[in-house]
């Protein structure tokens, strides 16, 4: 029914307990009117989840629930909303607080079945004689790419998921788009597609989704998501303005974003015209546990409700990977899969540069702590300065009427502040001199006085809460919505997180799942405040196997889920990397496969060689001598036009510091990896056709260089995992523990998607011509190294002494 009121006969009938739970709990203390929430209905029109409406968040056949304070009596924004319902088939319910009146305003619009693709029609999109090749004169279809997108209609068809590899050249990105944006268009269901790259992302919203839209002939609004702390909170702001004692040494920059914050449409970071000093920043931007929503003041000027409001009618959204699993956990942890969350409720998700997930969802998923992170939560509270003190433990004694614990929480943070300068003194001798330690049986003994320290650190901090709290119980209920309340309670929940992981440190026998290790770092040059301290220990509690939670999280409760990119398997096989990521724990039947091979003619236009008198990496000065000859002859040859990749950066500085002057003396630039951001090393790298770029870890993968600039890759060893890595170590372990092989079951398949990331940086574009070189010659000579080069393109391949090698290649160098 719509158009008139109906009153309910009870509340039960239109709202679920649990609804009317949530409801009661996210209302507003304070003075308000009207509150607005999204509703999600069962089968039997019954709303039996809620959620915080922004914008046309709610699906067609759910409801928008206005909750009124006194009489459910609809406003005049109540009939314009439930105007908007109609058009667009959603319920409307107005309801006072105490769910003594409800009244059904609109029914919602029955859900209609989903809309399959036809695979045909999808593939003619990117086909000869299609839409696409009418924009080209040269266009060639590609056999590969049809393949691939009618795999991908299917899999929105039929529900499952698909774990597609589509080498360099398929165009994997057009044959999800095409299929995403029928489905959204013809279907209204949301489409994430999550990355792990900010260039794919900008690639995807900037030129690919506008150039797809053209291909299908119908218009999907697409809107690129951020993580909230990339946009400036204008409450946090405020407050810093009132306290500027906070950031007196930031003055400048803190002015500079005040008038920004006063002009600026988005509010986003990348669109501040300075880089603002970390620490400001964090202090002054958007956190999802500091976020008042809308007990806010400025909530109807805030930026992230801005953008939230903007991707709630979104049919596809732009995120990566960690923005992906923010979601994901506050959706496990009790808000459903139904109703908005970090993002707006979603069905459909395409995984792009799918290879990387499992280390996505490691980092994400994994509990820290450090000094740096600690103090700067207890700086929050009280911080001591030549003229005085400052911190919001004064705003909270001035408002509170217990007895004045000023004094007293001063005190506790101090010792806490010792207790973690004490335990960092403990954690240096404990690692003796690594990089990292595992907390392990072997070194149980060594690790006994850090779980003093820890407990001691714990006790510090348990003791700070308590205070806090009593100081804060004793706030009457209408001070409750300060700011330094708020912010009060939000530095209490992440000290409550410190303690939990304090304590898991000191009970780590009781956490099977996982793995609890140590690491000495330095902080930044922008964090460091020249006293001595910039070298820091962080606290890692990291899952053991990633696997369940993305079976749980991600694969199950989902409708299709579309795994893609260049480098999954090995041997044309995902076993591999669906045992890591979860998907080998789903039914079979759900799961379609497939392998797209690159179009490129590697076989004409590449050469794969590998030195046949290389020493075996393991005689380290040797091997590392022929590194040093190898590297200056190889660069010198491709007069520059080189990107060599190292495994580990002292032997990247050890080959630069070897024959940098040799190679500056022959006209050529060396790039290094940490003079300067990854950003400006790319940009000199592609338009500086005669450098080389020595670089390490994150440049394996991500970096795209057509033409002439890079003619040459050299990978001076295969990039096997370092024993030592706490997290590697702790999973290689466990496969020996149950009986397995770990260096065939993990080290060596690791190496291959890694070594096989490496090998795709040379051709990017039909025409690239050049050479990999491989210094290890472990790949011809061990029997594991048939696995590496039967995972990529067959080439023209030499295996020779270094000096004839140089000559064997340089045709294609040219």
């Amino acid at each position: 029914m719509s158009g008139g009121i109906d009153p309910a006969e009870n509340a039960g009938s239109v709202l679920s307990a649990e609804a009317m739970a949530d409801i009661a709990k996210s209302l507003p203390s304070g003075n308000w009117d009207v509150v607005y929430f999204s509703g999600n209905a069962d089968s039997c029109g019954i709303v039996v989840s809620v959620g915080e409406l922004l914008g046309g968040v709610c699906d067609a056949g759910d409801f928008v629930v206005s909750v009124h304070r006194s009489r459910a009596v609809p406003s005049e924004d109540d009939l314009s909303v439930s105007s908007e319902c109609v058009e667009s088939g959603r319920g409307f319910i107005v309801t006072d607080e105490k769910f003594s009146d409800v009244n059904v305003v609109v029914s919602p619009r029955a859900r209609k079945s989903a809309e399959k693709i036809d695979g045909n029609e999808a593939a003619f999109f990117l086909s000869d004689g299609g839409p696409l090749s009418k924009m080209y004169d040269s266009y060639e279809e590609r056999a590969g790419q049809i393949q691939l997108v009618m795999k991908i209609a299917s899999a929105f068809n039929e529900d499952s998921i698909g774990v597609f590899e589509a080498g360099t050249g398929v165009g994997k990105s057009f044959a999800y788009l095409v299929p995403a944006m029928l489905w959204a268009h013809r279907n209204g269901e949301r489409v994430v597609i999550s990355t792990g790259t900010i260039n794919l992302q900008q690639q995807l919203i900037e030129k690919d989704i506008p150039l797809a839209e053209k291909i299908v002939g119908c218009s999907v609004k697409a809107v690129l998501v951020k993580g909230r702390q990339n946009y400036i909170c204008l409450r946090r702001l405020s407050d810093v303005a009132d306290d500027r004692g906070l950031f007196s040494d930031d003055e400048e920059a803190f002015e500079g974003i005040m008038r920004w914050s006063k002009v600026t449409k988005s509010g986003s970071r990348s669109d501040l015209p300075f880089q603002p000093p970390e620490g400001l920043w964090q202090r002054v931007n958007s956190e999802s546990d500091a976020c008042m929503g809308m007990r806010c003041r400025f909530y109807s000027k805030c930026f992230v409700m801005k953008m939230k409001r903007d991707a709630s009618d979104a049919g596809i959204l732009v995120v990566n990977h960690h923005l992906l699993f923010a979601d994901i956990a506050s959706r496990r942890d009790g808000t459903g899969f139904d109703v908005p969350a970090v993002l707006p409720p979603y069905k459909r998700l395409v995984l792009d540069e799918a290879h990387g997930i499992e280390g996505a969802a490691t980092s994400f998923f994994s509990e820290s702590f450090s000094r740096f992170k600690l103090i700067k939560q207890l700086n929050i509270l009280f911080k001591r300065r030549k003229a005085g003190a400052t911190g919001l433990l004064y705003s909270l004694c001035a408002l509170s009427e217990s007895e004045d614990a000023s004094a007293e929480i001063e005190a506790e943070i101090e010792a806490a502040k010792n207790a973690v300068f004490a335990l960092e003194e403990g954690a240096d001798a404990f690692l003796s001199g690594e990089g990292a330690v595992r907390v392990r049986g072997d070194n149980e003994p060594r690790f006994a006085p850090v779980v003093s320290l820890v407990g001691a650190l714990r006790v510090s901090l348990v003791n700070i809460i308590a205070s806090l709290r009593n100081v804060v119980d004793g706030i009457p209920d209408d001070d409750r919505n300060e700011s330094a309340v708020w912010e009060a309670q939000t530095v209490v929940r992440r000290l409550e997180a410190i303690v939990a992981v304090c304590g898991n440190f000191s009970e780590w026998r009781s956490h099977p799942e996982s793995v609890f290790w140590i690491q000495r770092l330095r902080l930044p040059p922008s964090f460091a405040g020249g006293d001595g301290k910039d070298i820091y220990f962080q606290f890692m509690q990291t899952p053991l196997d990633i696997a369940p939670l993305m079976e749980n999280g991600v694969f199950s409760p989902l409708g299709t889920v579309v795994c893609t990119s260049a480098t999954l398997g090995i041997e044309g096989r995902f076993d591999y990397w669906e045992k890591r990521c979860g998907v080998g724990l789903l039914e079979p039947s759900r799961v379609s496969r497939g392998v797209f091979p690159s179009p490129f003619p590697y076989e004409r236009n590449m050469v794969f060689a590998v030195p046949s008198d290389a020493p075996f990496p393991d005689r380290t000065e040797e091997f590392q001598s022929f590194v040093d000859s190898a590297v200056a002859s190889l660069i010198k040859c491709a007069l520059g036009r080189t990107l060599v990749l190292f495994t580990s950066y002292d032997m990247l500085r050890r080959t630069y510091n070897a024959v940098h002057e040799e190679i500056a003396d022959a006209g050529i630039t060396i790039l290094r990896q940490g003079d300067d951001d990854r950003f400006r090393l790319m940009t000199r790298f592609r338009t500086e056709t005669s450098s080389v770029l020595f670089a390490t870890d994150s440049f394996w993968e991500g970096v795209d260089v057509p033409g002439d600039s890079l003619s040459q890759v050299v990978i001076v060893k295969l990039p096997f995992g370092v024993p030592s890595d706490p997290v590697f170590s702790a999973r290689a372990e466990l496969i020996q523990n149950a009986g397995g092989n770990s260096f065939m079951e993990l080290s060596v398949p690791d190496a291959v998607i890694k070594f096989r990331q490496g090998f795709g940086r040379l051709v990017r574009r039909c025409d690239d011509r050049g050479a990999v070189v491989v210094l290890d010659r472990r790949i011809i000579e061990k029997r594991y190294g048939s696995l590496f080069l039967s995972s990529i393109p067959r080439t023209k391949r030499v295996y020779e002494p270094l000096h004839s090698l140089v000559g064997s290649i340089k045709p294609y160098l040219v």
